[in-house]
């Protein structure tokens, strides 16, 4: 293996490691009542202090969240670009995360109407077959539609209509509920407790665990289904758990943060520029990093740009996302140009 490689990929895991503590830490650290890193660190000690219930049961949560759902967003997108050998595929761009928002919604307006309480398994289950019913209906149009482009402006209307419809079962929601449905729509890491942390927390790493060790049949797959098929990779089989895997992740952000948008196609594009490579052993957890990175900074800056009114993560997300999607939409199309 090439030394100057190594030596690019080792430093910029340490980069990522560093920017991630860094902005951890930001994260805990800053809001409407500023404390320093000791009294963060002694008010995780104290139980009955009142910096304690900001640090331990509101910022923490938040913090964990951004990294992990950033994370796992960032990797799903990874995936469905891998299973569409496409860069700007994406859970919200092919309408996976809308899928997940619509049948979150009808179950949150169910609960709700019916005195029920949502548990984690219960909202991450409704995302995910959410989730699984939008892939089910891009990939049959995969079928008839030729064009990659194409494929993507379907993704981006079937986006567009489970929006509608669930703006839709919003608008004849109790008045009573329609605040928490709207709150919930626009994204945001706010309202998380540690125990949707440990749950997020087990799904994202058991899923980030299996897609790394499809590391290898990715690499294949990435040269060639013919070569891939040589390497004795089952097609189908391998296809199967890119669109499980992925839709387990963009499911699992969908349920406890809402959609966030941009996050899955940017990132990636940005660690395989950075690293120099697309090999999934070093793009999958890379991108994980480069994930929670991108989501700390953007949350931070939804909370305190205009404090104490909050944005939606979305927002934010889409401002510093969307350009480098028209980034990598460009560079896909020069390549093809020097190509010809």
């Amino acid at each position: 293996m090439n030394k100057k490689r190594v030596i690019r990929w080792t430093a910029g895991f340490a980069v990522l490691l560093l920017l991630t503590a860094f902005f951890f830490i930001l994260e805990l650290v800053s809001g409407t009542t500023d404390l320093s890193f000791s009294e963060v660190f002694s008010a995780l000690s104290e139980d009955d202090s009142p910096a304690h219930t900001i640090v331990a049961e509101i910022r923490l949560p938040r913090a964990a969240s951004a990294a992990i759902l950033g994370g796992a967003l960032s990797v799903s997108g990874f995936l469905l670009q891998s299973f569409f050998n496409n860069p700007i595929a994406g859970p919200y761009i092919l309408g996976v995360s809308s899928g997940a928002k619509l049948t979150v919604a009808i179950a949150m307006m169910f609960a709700m109407q019916n005195g029920i309480m949502l548990n984690s398994a219960s909202m991450v289950g409704a995302a995910f077959i959410g989730s699984l019913l939008s892939m089910g209906a891009i990939l049959l149009l995969s079928g008839k539609v030729r064009n990659m482009a194409q494929l993507i402006i379907a993704g981006v209307m079937i986006g567009y209509i489970c929006s509608a419809v669930t703006e839709l079962a919003v608008t004849f929601a109790d008045d009573a509920n329609i605040v928490n449905l709207h709150n919930w729509s626009m994204g945001s890491f706010s309202g998380i407790n540690m125990d949707n942390v440990k749950v997020m927390a087990v799904i994202v790493l058991v899923t980030f665990t299996a897609a790394f060790f499809l590391s290898k049949p990715m690499s294949a797959y990435q040269l060639g289904e013919s070569y891939a098929k040589n390497m004795g990779v089952d097609i189908k089989l391998f296809r199967l758990a890119l669109i499980f895997l992925s839709s387990i992740l963009s499911a699992c952000v969908t349920a406890f943060a809402g959609p966030v948008s941009f996050v899955g196609i940017a990132v990636p594009h940005l660690i395989k520029t950075s690293f120099g490579t697309a090999k999934p052993i070093i793009v999958i957890p890379a991108s994980f990093m480069g994930g929670a990175v991108f989501c700390l900074i953007c949350d931070l800056i939804a909370r305190m740009l205009f404090a104490p009114v909050e944005l939606s993560i979305s927002t934010i997300t889409a401002v510093f996302g969307a350009p480098i999607v028209i980034a990598a939409m460009l560079s896909r199309r020069s390549q093809k140009r020097g190509a010809v």
